[in-house]
């Protein structure tokens, strides 16, 4: 699912091609990807652009008379920029026609999580708002607060969009790693200087891959989206040398989702239990980082 860094790549991109451009026209090629019925989505054609924002992880397109576009690209979603002229030869789910190129939205696989909505005004906006805290405008006051408002896991906390916006699975593994900080640590148990660490390693992973991802497009749409990038830390690394320590890194696998980690740096050497493995293993689940490498 693209996170905070991606979408302000994407969102930039955006600002640049599309403000001020009128939307000559909107064809939806999935039923289900429109999740609502009021404002027809009719009436967002021959709309010009006002601005973009981005809600949480939604892309918000302003359009003139207080009519919003938002564009939730789940796990698979992903945009995809044409200029005036240039045919779009993508099979897409939607494609928005504007006067400067056409914007097309595609969905890898075939559960279709994608959704789009035309709202009307500021009020229905705010609903697509889960209210989660701005890293990069938050202060460590704050961001400690959000931390303390339940007792979960740092990795539950750090992906809940009522809590933090625009981080998910990817990019909170590497701020745990670059806090030095178990993923299954509670909040309840996180002191002052842990949360001082967490929030400055949020701030810093948040900063560093936008400035990547900006590098990476070079100007261009950003075309390369993805949740896993070999100059990343921990995220879906697993078995390869951490860049810190050089210990293996390791994994627990939950649904659809796993979480990657550095036992070496971020737990004391201890492994954590992975729910499919060690119960397969049971007695002979080792209990450290090194009876995993003997084992191994």
């Amino acid at each position: 699912m693209p996170e905070l860094p991606d979408l302000t790549v994407y969102l930039e991109a955006l600002e640049r091609r599309i403000v001020g451009a009128r939307l000559e026209r909107l064809e939806l090629r999935s039923p289900f990807l429109l999740r609502t019925v009021e404002p027809p989505i009719c009436a967002a054609t021959g709309k010009r652009v006002i601005e973009v924002r981005r809600i949480g992880k939604r892309i918000a397109i302003g359009l003139e008379q207080e009519l919003w576009l938002v564009l939730h690209l789940m796990i698979a979603g992903r945009l995809h920029w044409f200029p005036a002229g240039v045919t779009a030869r993508r099979a897409a789910l939607a494609r928005l026609i504007f006067t400067a190129g056409t914007l097309t939205l595609t969905e890898a696989g075939t559960q279709r999580r994608a959704s789009l909505h035309l709202l009307q005004g500021e009020r229905a906006l705010s609903l697509q708002d889960p209210g989660g805290l701005e890293i990069l405008g938050s202060s460590p006051q704050e961001f400690a607060a959000r931390l303390r408002r339940g007792n979960h896991t740092l990795k539950r906390a750090l992906t809940d969009p009522q809590l933090f916006s625009g981080i998910g699975n990817a990019y909170s593994d590497e701020i745990l790693h670059a806090a030095r900080l178990s993923p299954l640590l509670l909040t309840s148990r996180l002191d002052d200087e842990q949360a001082a660490r967490l929030h400055a390693a949020a701030r810093g992973q948040m900063e560093l891959w936008i400035e990547r991802l900006r590098g990476l497009a070079g100007g261009e749409f950003p075309e390369k989206v993805t949740a896993f990038r070999p100059d990343m830390a921990v995220h879906g690394r697993y078995r390869l040398p951490c860049p810190v320590c050089g210990t293996p890194v390791q994994r627990i696998r939950y649904a659809e989702n796993e979480t990657n980690y550095c036992a070496r740096c971020q737990t004391g050497g201890r492994l954590l239990a992975d729910r499919a493995l060690s119960r397969l293993l049971k007695q002979d689940w080792p209990r450290s980082v090194d009876g995993f490498d003997r084992e191994a």
